[in-house]
């Protein structure tokens, strides 16, 4: 679902970071700036971002360029899921943000909804590892793979955070506005459908 432009400026960060990192080459190392910069103008043009916010998010990588893993919890009570409100947008997703260093996704997906949510959990099955591009997310110039959780609730209470202003349980045909950034109805259903169905096994891209 990923326009093409999008999947083009992404390849050509990527084609630039790894020669930059690699080149023993002065020239070769300009041209890669400027296919580095080329890309980013493109994203600048296409997407929500400013240049200033994208020129750090690409030069602040190094090395191999690689996917991030944006990881996040299916947390369902007595039939509806939970959801927090994103102060960034004001609108709803599920508990999780970027993989951290040194969590394994179980351990993140429990520290996600306690940090966001005030709820304790505890990790039970992973449901799907989805890539980003193919589900009607709006263009972000990170590759990402969602890694989501279903986690069984076992204490806490409801609790806002730095991040999150409200958190609520939703049936699925009452679901709130989404920040579809984060999440989309579509992988709201699978999510429920997942649930339901025990024995499906994970869902993948």
């Amino acid at each position: 679902m990923e326009e093409k432009w999008l999947t083009w400026a992404k390849q050509i960060q990527s084609i630039a970071q790894a020669g930059l990192t690699y080149t023993q080459d002065n020239y070769d190392y300009e041209r890669y700036i400027e296919l580095r910069q080329l890309s980013a103008e493109m994203m600048e043009t296409y997407t929500e971002y400013d240049m200033k916010t994208i020129s750090e998010l690409f030069t602040n990588e190094t090395g191999y360029q690689t996917p991030k893993a944006d990881v996040r919890a299916a947390v369902f009570h007595e039939g509806k899921l939970l959801f927090v409100k994103e102060k960034a947008d004001g609108k709803w997703s599920l508990p999780g943000g970027w993989g951290d260093v040194g969590f394994t996704p179980g351990e993140v997906a429990v520290k996600e909804v306690q940090e966001e949510a005030g709820y304790i959990v505890e990790a039970r099955r992973l449901l799907a590892v989805l890539d980003h591009k193919k589900h009607p997310h709006p263009p972000s110039p990170y590759h990402i793979y969602k890694v989501m959780i279903e986690c069984e609730l076992v204490g806490g209470v409801a609790a806002e955070s730095i991040e999150t202003s409200d958190c609520g349980f939703f049936a699925q045909d009452e679901l709130p506005p989404l920040s579809t950034g984060r999440i989309t109805e579509s992988q709201v259903g699978m999510l429920y459908n997942l649930h339901n169905n025990v024995t499906l096994p994970p869902v993948f891209d």
